[in-house]
């Protein structure tokens, strides 16, 4: 079931979500159910937000912001053709790793990590960022060319592509990011008709290329957070002590939550970073499971949406592009709430248009762009 569901989205047919006449949300090239539910999660957002900082005003007002920053870089790149972004995708790809390069030779550290660049004109910059786009970009672009699904030689081509990249992040270091780098571009491999025993043939060597990267490549702290996650107890007032205080303001908030403004974990500065990664704790205290189920539910049909227009695309590019966008915004959603509902180590993924930051919303509000760029530039 799985394996014909896979063949049949790496070769959709042309007839599936096309139209006659462009109505006028194509012509200006804008999804509506998007948008709606895009709006939607960002209020819900502003709303914890505001009770998360202590009714911080100007965190807020900075959040505002970044939202209207974030909604206007949407809909300039749902006015781009995806004909365009498919022409100038290994450029993109190729300048992502010369700025990486750079990060590692004069890139500005900042509480221990090297990360960040200073560019004339644009100031300081991630460019692993960029990558979380021109990953799974590059690797749709690629297998778009060939036939589906992928020959074993392709699937090394991309696997070569997600790695450089990838390892150049981890070394900054940057797991949480590497990891979701990793992730889109994996998605585009998968979605494209990858055969089952190649699947398989993985998974078994992850196995060693697991313990090989836990032995020389992480760091200590990422190694500790690792084993934190089994018994955060063991360490309660030093690492282990966000996963508990997490667990205790998720628990704390029962059905329906002690109330919006009356949360005690994050007011009483019991949760650390309530604002950002760990705000769904925060919003849990305050709202409860039922608060949460909605928030899910928004997220679902966000995905669900993403997925249908993935799927109904007569371009392999555009549709293993939107392909990989929906599934990597689905792994952003699931390592956050994994993280802070203790079941994944903590890796610093924010909540997407929860969490308080301008460069994660930025970047994925322009994925959400692309995909209503390759929904309403459709082949006539």
């Amino acid at each position: 079931m799985s394996s014909n569901l896979q063949y049949r989205f790496s070769r959709q047919s042309h007839h599936l979500g096309q139209h006659s006449e462009p109505t006028l949300w194509q012509r200006i090239h804008i999804d509506p159910w998007l948008t709606l539910l895009l709006l939607s999660i960002c209020c819900i957002g502003l709303t914890i937000l505001y009770s998360a900082s202590i009714q911080d005003n100007a965190m807020v007002l900075r959040q505002i912001v970044s939202y209207g920053v974030a909604f206007i870089v949407m809909f300039v790149m749902a006015q781009i053709p995806p004909s365009v972004y498919r022409t100038l995708t290994p450029i993109f790809y190729v300048l992502g790793l010369l700025l990486l390069v750079l990060v590692d030779i004069i890139g500005e550290v900042r509480m221990g990590a090297q990360r960040w660049i200073n560019l004339p004109g644009f100031g300081s910059v991630q460019p692993s960022e960029f990558m979380k786009l021109g990953m799974p970009m590059m690797c749709a672009w690629f297998l778009s060319k060939r036939d589906l699904p992928p020959t074993f030689s392709s699937v090394g081509i991309v696997l070569v592509l997600i790695v450089i990249p990838v390892l150049l992040i981890a070394k900054e270091p940057d797991l949480g990011t590497s990891l979701l780098v990793a992730a889109s571009g994996l998605f585009v491999l998968f979605l494209a008709g990858l055969s089952w025993w190649m699947i398989a043939g993985a998974l078994a060597l992850s196995v060693p290329i697991v313990t090989i990267a836990w032995q020389f490549l992480l760091h200590d702290y990422q190694r500790t957070r690792v084993l934190t996650l089994f018994n955060p107890e063991g360490d309660a007032q030093g690492a282990g002590w966000n996963i508990i205080q997490s667990k205790t303001a998720i628990g704390s908030g029962g059905l329906t939550g002690k109330g919006y403004l009356d949360g005690t974990q994050s007011h009483l500065h019991f949760l650390p970073e309530g604002h950002t990664d760990f705000i769904i704790a925060a919003f849990s205290e305050e709202f409860g499971l039922l608060g949460v189920i909605l928030l899910m539910f928004f997220y679902a049909c966000l995905l669900g949406r993403s997925l249908y227009i993935a799927f109904t695309h007569p371009d392999t590019y555009s549709r293993l592009l939107a392909g990989a966008v929906a599934m990597s915004f689905f792994v952003y959603v699931f390592v956050n709430v994994g993280m802070v509902g203790g079941i994944l180590p903590v890796v610093g993924v924010p909540l997407p248009f929860i969490s308080y930051g301008g460069t994660a919303i930025v970047t994925l509000m322009a994925g959400f762009g692309l995909l209503m760029s390759i929904h309403t530039h459709r082949p006539k």
